[in-house]
Parts: C-alpha cells; sequence; structure tokens
C-alpha cells in the first residue's frame, strides 16, 4: 500500500480551500494547504469580499451623515473624510481574520505549505523548493480579474485599476468610469460615488446586473441613477490611453455604429473573473479544462483524475465564497468516507450596495421557460420598519409553482436584503410553499415582513397594500 506525506493536500487557502482543509483535519485526516500569499483567505479576505465591506460599510456611514438622511431623524453633522483612517480600519479588519484562520489552522494541526502549487502527478505536488505527497489533493485555487483587450490595468498608477486597485486609491477620484455593471464594479463603484467621485458605468449588455431576475435589475438601475451614477448600457469599451493622470476611453455601440471617447482620472475595469489554472501543470495529470477554462467534476467534487478533486471558483458554477465554503465542507466529508452535498439550486448572491440586493433560485424568467407561476411583490416603502428607517427603496418578489405553490425563487431590493434572504434559501431548502412562508409569524416591526407579504401576494392576499 503507498505511503503519502499526508491523506489530504488542499491547494489554495481561499474560503474553498482553507475551510476544506480544516474540515478534513476535524475528520481526523492528516492535511496540508499550499497557498502562496503571504496571509491565509485568498481573494476574498485580502482583497476582495472583505475588504471591500468594510469600504462600503464606511462610506455608508459617511454619505448618511453628508446627504440629508440623517438630518431628517434630527442627526446634523458636517462629516469630514479621512481617507486614511477609512483605509487604516479595513487593514485592520483583514489583519485580525486572517490571523484567525492561522490560528484555526494551528488549532486543528493543519501545515501551512508557503508557495506555489504544481502536480508532478496525481499524488505528487511540488511547493515552492519543497515536494509534498498526498493519497488526496484538492484543487481550490480560485479565480482572477479576466482582463479586457485594449486595456491595460496598472494598479500601482492608480489610473486604471481592478478591484484590488480600487481599494487602495489614496485620494477620490473626480470622475470613475467602471467597465462593468456586475456586482463588483457597482459595490466599488458605490464606495467612491458616496466618497465623492462621478461615477459613470460602461455595461456591455443592455442592463445591469447579468444573471438577476429582470425586475430586480431594473429597480436597482433606477436606484443607482437616482443616487448619481450614469449609465451607458450596451455599450463596448475598445480600447484605453493614459495620458499622465488622465485615461481616455474608446468605445462604440455593442451591436455597432459610431466611436466615441470618455475620459476619466480612474478607470475600475470590473468585467468578471476567471479560474486559477495557470501553474499548476495540470497537463502532468491528465486533466483538461472545459470551454470556459474550468475543471469539471462529478457531483462529489471528484474529478476524472483518481484521487484529484476540484471546488469553488475553478469549477462550474456561481464564483461565490460561501458556495466554495460548503463545496470545502463537503469535499472534505466526502474524502473521508462521509456524505458531502451543497444543494446548487439554492446559492444566494447578494450585491452590497445600499439598499442590498439578493436573490437564490429561479429568477422569474427562467421560472417561466419550466412551467407556468405565480408571483408576489411587496414594495419596502409598505414595510413599517423601513419607512420609520428611510428606507423605503425596494422590493421583495416570491415566485411559486402556479401547481404545487412550492416557491422556486426569491428576490429582494433592501437595505437588509443579504440578511433577509438567508430565510427564502431555507424555505427552498426545505422545499416550501408560499403559503408556508406567508403563514409564518415575523416579527413586528421589521424588513422581514415585507417577505411574508411578498409570500402573501403569491396568492393574492397581502395585508399592508
Amino acid at each position: 500500500m503507498a505511503e503519502y506525506d499526508y491523506d489530504v493536500l488542499v491547494i489554495g487557502a481561499g474560503p474553498g480551500g482553507y475551510v476544506a482543509a480544516i474540515r478534513a483535519a476535524q475528520l481526523g485526516l492528516k492535511t496540508a494547504c499550499a497557498e502562496s500569499r503571504e496571509t491565509l483567505g485568498g481573494t476574498c479576505l485580502n482583497v476582495g469580499c472583505i475588504p471591500s465591506k468594510a469600504m462600503l460599510h464606511a462610506s455608508e456611514y459617511f454619505e448618511a451623515a453628508g446627504n440629508g438622511t440623517m438630518a431628517k431623524m434630527g442627526v446634523v453633522v458636517e462629516p469630514r473624510l479621512d481617507l486614511s483612517a477609512m483605509h487604516g480600519q479595513r487593514r485592520d479588519a483583514v489583519k485580525q481574520l486572517t490571523g484567525g484562520i492561522e490560528f484555526l489552522f494551528k488549532k486543528n494541526k493543519v501545515d501551512w505549505k508557503k508557495g506555489r502549487a504544481s502536480f508532478v502527478d496525481a499524488h505528487t505536488v511540488k511547493v515552492g523548493e519543497e515536494t509534498v505527497t498526498a493519497k488526496n489533493v484538492v484543487i481550490a485555487t480560485g479565480s482572477s480579474v479576466t482582463p479586457l483587450p485594449g486595456v491595460e490595468v496598472d494598479n500601482a498608477k492608480f489610473v486604471v485599476i481592478d478591484s484590488t486597485g480600487a481599494l487602495e486609491l489614496p485620494a477620490v477620484p473626480k470622475h470613475m468610469v467602471v467597465i462593468g455593471g456586475g456586482v463588483i464594479g457597482l459595490e466599488l463603484g458605490s464606495v467612491w460615488r458616496r466618497l465623492g467621485a462621478k461615477v459613470t458605468c460602461v455595461e456591455f449588455l443592455d442592463e445591469i446586473l447579468p444573471g438577476m431576475d429582470g425586475d430586480i435589475r431594473k429597480e436597482a438601475r433606477k436606484i443607482f441613477k437616482k443616487q448619481g451614477i450614469e449609465f451607458r448600457l450596451g455599450t463596448k469599451v475598445t480600447g484605453c490611453t493614459v495620458k499622465g493622470k488622465t485615461a481616455t476611453l474608446t468605445m462604440e455601440p455593442a451591436a455597432g455604429g459610431a466611436a466615441e471617447t470618455l475620459e476619466a482620472d480612474c478607470v475600475l475595469v470590473a468585467i468578471g473573473r476567471r479560474p486559477n489554472t495557470d501553474g499548476l501543470n495540470l497537463e502532468a495529470i491528465g486533466l483538461e479544462l472545459n470551454k470556459r477554462g474550468q475543471i469539471e467534476t462529478a457531483h462529489d467534487f471528484r474529478t476524472k483524475i483518481d484521487g484529484v478533486w476540484a471546488i469553488g471558483d475553478v469549477i462550474p458554477g456561481p464564483m461565490l465564497a460561501h458556495k466554495a465554503e460548503d463545496e470545502g465542507i463537503a469535499v472534505a466529508e466526502n474524502i473521508a468516507g462521509q456524505t458531502g452535498i451543497v444543494n446548487h439550486d439554492v446559492i444566494p448572491s447578494v450585491v452590497y450596495t445600499w439598499p442590498e440586493i439578493a436573490g437564490v433560485g429561479l429568477t422569474e424568467e427562467q421560472a417561466k421557460e419550466r412551467g407556468e407561476v405565480k408571483v408576489g411583490k411587496f414594495p419596502m416603502m409598505a414595510n413599517s420598519r423601513a419607512k420609520t428607517n428611510h428606507e423605503a427603496d425596494g422590493f421583495v418578489k416570491v415566485i411559486a409553482d402556479a401547481e404545487t405553490d412550492r416557491v422556486l425563487g426569491v428576490w429582494a431590493i433592501a437595505v437588509p436584503a443579504g440578511t433577509m434572504i438567508a430565510e427564502a434559501a431555507l424555505a427552498m431548502e426545505f422545499g416550501a410553499t408560499s403559503e408556508d412562508i406567508a403563514y409564518t409569524c415575523h416579527a413586528h416591526p421589521t424588513h422581514a415582513e415585507a417577505m411574508k407579504e411578498a409570500a402573501m401576494g403569491v396568492t393574492g392576499k397581502p395585508i399592508h397594500i
């Protein structure tokens, strides 16, 4: 019987990788995790989810103090921006959380192998100058920013940047152009708009937030426009030139037409992410990528190579930290001989703007392709807590099967939508009907009552509208 250094070697210490490593160790497997970054946590904790939320939260306070919302409630202040301190609290949050994962590795006896990993064979991996063998290898290398041809990112100069550069801007831009109307672009664009930048969002498609429910996409754009973000939809960016501190974009209609230019002192490229597989030497083990550059797996996250598994952003599905985390737990349990399952039909998604935007399950458009549906909608302006908090923008939407009443999807725009969507995800995981949600007592006054009322609206019986 072959002997290995480890039962499990996880490549990558992002949300999927570090969770997989900790869970594998908890299950009694000798575990190591290879990570080349100086700190654990991957993109999410270091330059993604966590630091962006720190900036979003801080900028929300700044705007609330300065745009009159607090004044409406009798709290009158004149805010002054200390951008250095704002960056400082962001870095401190990252330091504490990445350090927390390092502590958990030590507590659970997970060995951190520092360096880039590449396969020698299916059970042998070179990590930096060290060679490690493992009975099972889990690829959890995450994703990186998708480049845009003709637009060269240079984060050091702070003129043409990606999401990492957008977290480190030393000053508020006068005019920021965001290329891409998806989650990352809208979140980071919102941060700098609140802090004083003029923000223009250029999107190739005819609407923002691709993949989300149609009503949500339209309403979100109306809200962002009201907040001051300008949109150039159906527009293709073909190139960018930089002279000094000014970037000049060349653009043309996506459907074809005359070219035009747009100047800005900051351009944020946020057109999506792509799987990190370069440098893994997958050729050495005969593992091929699909047309989207992803690693295909079975439902238990096995690849076609015995002993090699994959999770997170490198496999098909939404590139979301919480999806990767659940897959990390599941793959560790499967390796240990247990049954690890992830229901990919119930993966919530959230945009952490103001208000937040969240959804789980099918959009109304997707649901109608499968059969007849019933829909209930309830506006936040009719919700008592949202009204008293001056948070009346948005709505909750529940989509149910017309015959069985089973909930197929829930979508929301509300200040705490990211938290509210957990109720919908739990309901769908248990196969709930809209009636189940409608007849569940919700505390009053709360934003969550809008979920109850939207569910009541599926059968045409909301109370407060």
